[in-house]
């Protein structure tokens, strides 16, 4: 018998090519066996990285070495080749430094540290003293056990005697990368770098924290009593909101008078702390390309009221004022300009901040983070989400290495993770194609339908010893910039929703970047993810929950003031993070929040288009087989459609059981085949192999253009403003469809599972009532009173809006 195409295993789509496919991995988590009694460690997603931690805490009794009785102290701790200086002090014989050195035991290959006390001096550094530790007995430390407690040493002189005077407070251990010193600690694979302190600094691990935005909103309502120059003509007055590099306006009042009315609301995105006032103006058009300021107040963002609801806030009146020039006569006969501040009329207003929105700083498709921005608004986390960056193997070269004259080229590779408003970028391994970083983090989930993202960059702002700069020109071809600009290598997207809990996913990913030659593997990197569930019962109800906060549903915003306020929320991200110590730059803040996905691309609307052709050619198939029944290609097959027509005729109660029974067949059925392994970037579902080169010129294309003449420039940008609008309907349109093909194929297993289990029930408790029950029941609820029905979804489309589609595996 044949079975009907919805039974059969689900049609897989062709394996991608081996070298952009995903790989499993099994990598030794947890770390071996270490000398000594073994501890577990809370780093269980990476590997154990044995380090060599040296603590320079402080000197004491530091002999005079200079002609003036006095020493400029520092330390030198040599392993091998490896040697860390500590910063040197001027005339301090009792210095302090409490700096830590960190050696990888990968790359040890001597058996003795030394560890040497000198005087800077300006021809040759004079020898004060030193102190010497055979590697085989230095304890090993493994958290959470208590930090090493430092230890006083009588420094030797060189010949291994006992110098005349002073000592060095040291604490020496053996560690792992879990070690509280880790993050602040010197590496040995930045001996090659130079310029100190900032250096190393660029080059450490780092966590950062998105700044808090919030959503203000400037409701324009009238003014009074405008003073208005020329009164024999009719004002066209309109007001304008600037704050910070953000400019808006509202219309002209259609109100001609000195009491104009507007009732027009201007949305701002603004970032704690509150940096700069609201600067609000009253101006009139009284010609062409020419205005005339009527009267300006400044408000203060700190003072202005925060709403968390639906519910207005009171409105108010603020002076407006206007300043004239004046002459002020002096003794002596002259004259003096001065500004004189005097009252011009006033303007009713509501200010407030908004705090039950949530700021939209991602591309919607990959968000991290749904909450609203006022923190009384969260809702219990509902599990762990925890992060292992192991390493990175095959990276393609990405600039020339200036401090060698061999012409070779390097890469100094750092990864930036981003989750809800935690970043994390892990430290930079210099020259290498295959660094290891082994770096663990955690973020707290609170909801399950988010989208984690790690992208791998190039540290194009390194300083090398003997003056070689590390920002070379992009040799690998790796997406655009020049020598300040930190190059990207490619970036993965991991939906938290399609992961089984407590389970981990160790899987090497391939980094894949598009440019316009063509996409590109970069490289791969190997992860190690985890997604623990606190509570499944409140992670199951997130299911019916809305996927925004209540106030994008009872007071929706438009598509273009979503757009726009996007773009400034994503600029004011990278602004604030770009200022930080390291800084997390613009191009890498910008990459991460996919800035600029919503330009028009030929190769992004023939991927969405296929994807729509993808879902209905399902259909087709169901109708390709209905076809064949009806034609008798398999007779037994055309009996038993017969015989189960005839029985839903005679018995129609049993058809909606036996539909909800049958898709409760097919997800059981389906769940053999149910996904093992996350998403990754798909190059045949983004159309990123076969793309013309026209295209993908026309897509990394700068906007507004540059390649023809003004008037062209003009309909070619608004043509690919229109267009892009036109992509983004047709990718929410594939997102729909994806999302229902998605109830039965246990992409995101507890959804699936939510599905299944109802439908079992549904059929259950459709089979023991009335079938003319239900029908009266649904027609009454579907034709219900408007008082009885609510502004926020329902609970099927809540549901619906949560399932994962496959636009997280988009290019």
């Amino acid at each position: 018998m044949q079975m009907p195409p919805m039974m059969r295993m689900p049609m897989q789509k062709p394996p991608p090519t081996e070298e952009f496919a995903l790989k499993e991995t099994k990598p030794h988590l947890g770390g071996g066996n270490m000398t000594g009694d073994k501890v577990t460690s809370t780093y269980d997603l990476v590997e154990q990285m044995q380090y060599l931690y040296v603590r320079v805490v402080k000197a004491k009794e530091l002999p005079a070495k200079d002609v003036t009785g006095s020493c400029d102290p520092y330390v030198e701790v040599r392993l091998g080749n490896y040697k860390g200086t500590t910063k040197h002090f001027e005339k301090k014989s009792n210095p302090e430094w409490n700096q830590v050195f960190a050696f990888s035991k990968d790359r040890i290959q001597a058996t003795y540290l030394e560890v040497v006390v000198k005087d800077k001096d300006f021809v040759r550094d004079d020898f004060i003293g030193q102190h010497g530790f055979d590697l085989g007995e230095i304890p090993t430390r493994v958290p959470p056990d208590s930090p090493l407690a430092p230890q006083w040493y009588r420094l030797m002189d060189r010949k291994g005697d006992k110098a005349a005077s002073g000592e060095l407070m040291l604490a020496v251990w053996w560690g792992t990368q879990a070690d509280e010193a880790f993050t602040e600690a010197w590496h040995s694979d930045a001996a090659a770098l130079s310029g100190g302190s900032d250096a190393i600094a660029n080059i450490r691990s780092k966590v950062y924290l998105s700044p808090k935005l919030w959503y203000l909103r400037v409701n324009v309502i009238e003014a009074q009593d405008l003073m208005i120059m020329d009164k024999g003509r009719y004002p066209e007055v309109y007001v304008k909101a600037i704050l910070g590099n953000q400019v808006m306006r509202t219309r002209i009042s259609q109100s001609r008078s000195i009491n104009p009315m507007w009732n027009e609301d201007l949305m701002f995105v603004v970032a704690e702390p509150f940096e700069e006032p609201l600067i609000l103006s009253v101006e009139d058009r009284v010609g062409p390309n020419k205005e005339e300021v009527i009267g300006r107040c400044g408000i203060p963002l700190q003072y202005v009221d925060r709403r968390l609801d639906h519910r207005a806030v009171n409105a108010r009146w603020f002076s407006l004022e206007k300043q004239h020039h004046m002459v002020v006569n002096n003794v002596e006969g002259g004259g003096e300009k001065k500004k004189e501040t005097k009252f011009a009329s006033r303007i009713h207003m509501r200010i407030c901040l908004e705090g039950g929105y949530h700021v939209l700083d991602e591309s919607t498709p990959y968000s991290s983070d749904l909450r609203a921005t006022a923190k009384q608004l969260w809702k219990p986390s509902i599990g762990v989400l925890e992060l292992g960056i192991l390493n990175a193997h095959g990276l393609v070269p990405m600039k020339a290495n200036n401090n060698n004259n061999d012409g070779r080229q390097s890469t100094d590779a750092y990864c930036v993770a981003k989750y809800g408003q935690k970043w994390v970028r892990t430290r930079t391994i210099i020259d290498s194609f295959s660094p290891k970083w082994n770096e663990q983090y955690t973020w707290e989930v609170y909801d399950p339908c988010t989208v984690l993202t790690v992208g791998v960059f190039d540290n194009s702002h390194l300083q090398l010893h003997g003056g070689g700069d590390k920002g070379g020109n992009n040799g690998g071809g790796g997406g655009g910039g020049g020598a300040s600009r930190d190059l990207r290598i490619g970036k993965v997207r991991i939906r938290l929703s399609t992961l089984e809990t407590d389970r981990v996913y160790t899987h090497s990913y391939p980094l894949l970047l598009l440019h316009s030659g063509g996409v590109k593997k970069m490289g791969e990197i190997q992860l190690a993810v985890r997604f623990t569930c606190s509570s499944l019962l409140n992670m199951m109800h997130m299911y019916t929950q809305p996927l925004l906060p209540k106030m994008h549903y009872l007071h929706p915003l438009t598509v273009i003031q979503l757009d726009n306020l996007r773009h400034q929320a994503t600029h004011i991200v990278s602004m604030r993070l770009s200022r930080a110590e390291p800084p997390l730059r613009k191009e890498v803040v910008e990459y991460m929040l996919d800035v600029g996905s919503n330009m028009w691309s030929m190769r992004r609307s023939k991927a969405n288009f296929f994807r729509i052709v993808g879902v209905v050619q399902k259909l087709f198939a169901v109708g390709r087989w209905f076809d064949q029944v009806c034609n008798w290609k398999n007779p037994i097959t055309t009996v038993l459609v017969h015989v189960a027509f005839l029985v839903l005729v005679l018995y129609p109660e049993l058809i909606l059981p036996t539909l909800f029974f049958y898709l409760f067949l097919i997800g059981v059925w389906y769940y053999r085949w149910r996904p093992r392994h996350p998403s990754h970037m798909d190059t045949r579902l983004s159309h990123a192999e076969n793309a013309h080169p026209e295209e993908l010129d026309e897509e990394f294309d700068t906007f507004p253009t540059s390649k023809a003449a003004d008037v062209v420039r003009m309909r070619y940008d608004r043509l690919r403003s229109v267009a892009g609008r036109i992509q983004t309907v047709v990718g929410d349109l594939a997102n729909q469809a994806e999302r229902l093909q998605s109830l039965l194929s246990w992409r995101d297993p507890r959804a699936t599972a939510l599905f299944v289990i109802f439908c079992l029930v549904a059929a259950i408790v459709l089979y023991v009532t009335p079938f003319q029950v239900v029908l009266l029941c649904t027609g009454f609820y579907m034709l219900r009173h408007p008082r009885f029905r609510h502004k926020l979804p329902s609970v099927p489309i809540n549901f619906f809006r949560r399932l994962p589609s496959r636009a997280d595996s988009m290019l």
